[in-house]
């Protein structure tokens, strides 16, 4: 006779689903994420500590992860995305390598400093978005004089979870340049104007960097006049000119414009998002909790989370940068809104 029936299934590498049947499917999702804002201004000094304590041999990279709260072990920012602020100080280098993970960055401050990406030199300037697509070689240089920041945003979450994560070194320190610089921009910024002898490389936008000189031009052709979105306001998506869609397979960036005493609809969705603040200063609502924001922050939305955003000025506009999971969600016919 079984003495403890349910002992001797363990031992065999079976369970009963009816002791786990609700948390297996639960009635709706809840992030283990939290809403949370990190406060540029408080972060900053620490950026500029470590950027003169730790030499480069110490800290290759010297980043501070945004972690979460609620995902402290492994860190990440959301449960499938993760946020974290970059210093290279003028004259450093960061090694060239690669990695499964896609990754992007939206420059900060400062002038001077350009990443290589497959051998093309990509400069930065605030407010510009660069991409560094999965399995890419890339390098960081600072020409400038002075400390050079961006926000680096990747899906290593993500990717780790589906245990697809690999990371190579390349075998020199820096890589060679093998195109003119910022050529991938020259060739696709203008809108749908394709160059015709080239082709898809991948899932993957070609553009390696966005500039801000374009996205604020964007924005500010947009007529006042312009209903926009009721949740994000002026929203543009930055897209692939090949496809129209996002310009990763795992990650959509977008730009929101809030005009001034702006006061978004609730809105929640399966997409977990995370925020920079560009310009102004607001507050958004997220499952009750007030984020108070301000130039530079970055703050948080899990998935299935109701949030809110208003702009507190009456009389300038308030900038959000964006980046979320809501392809991944799409193309697994996850998506869901109300």
């Amino acid at each position: 006779m079984i003495q403890d029936p349910y002992e001797a299934i363990k031992e065999l590498g079976a369970a009963p689903l009816w002791k786990y049947y609700g948390n297996l499917f639960p009635a709706e999702p809840k992030s283990e994420a939290v809403p949370y804002v990190w406060r540029y201004r408080d972060l900053r000094p620490y950026m500029l500590h470590f950027s003169e304590v730790l030499s480069l041999h110490e800290a290759e990279r010297r980043v501070l992860m945004l972690v979460n709260p609620g995902l402290t072990e492994p860190p990440a920012t959301v449960n499938s995305l993760y946020a974290g602020i970059q210093i290279i100080l003028p004259g450093e280098t960061a090694q060239a390598h690669r990695h499964s993970a896609s990754a992007f960055r939206f420059i900060i401050e400062g002038e001077g400093a350009y990443t290589t990406v497959n051998g093309e030199r990509v400069d930065m300037h605030p407010g510009d978005l660069l991409l560094t697509p999965g399995w890419h070689w890339h390098d960081h240089s600072h020409e400038g004089n002075c400390p050079m920041m961006w926000l680096d945003g990747l899906d290593y979450p993500l990717v780790n979870k589906l245990e697809a994560g690999f990371f190579e070194l390349l075998g020199v320190r820096m890589q060679e340049q093998t195109v003119p610089a910022n050529s991938s921009t020259k060739k696709f910024i203008h809108g749908r104007l394709l160059p015709l002898w080239e082709s898809p490389a991948g899932p993957h936008s070609p553009i390696g960097n966005y500039p801000w000189s374009e996205t604020e031009k964007a924005l500010a052709g947009i007529s006042d006049e312009a209903e926009g979105s009721a949740v994000e306001g002026i929203v543009l998506e930055y897209t692939n000119p090949w496809t129209g869609g996002p310009v990763m397979p795992t990650m959509s960036c977008r730009v929101s414009r809030l005009k001034p005493g702006f006061h978004g609809l609730p809105f929640k969705h399966t997409a977990s998002t995370i925020y920079h603040v560009v310009k102004g200063q607001g507050e958004t609502v997220v499952d009750g909790v007030k984020l108070d924001w301000a130039e530079h922050d970055t703050f948080c939305v899990p998935g299935w989370a109701q949030y809110a955003h208003v702009n507190c000025s009456a009389s300038e506009d308030a900038i959000l940068f964006s980046y979320s999971d809501e392809p991944v969600m799409k193309a697994l016919g996850l998506y869901r809104h109300i």
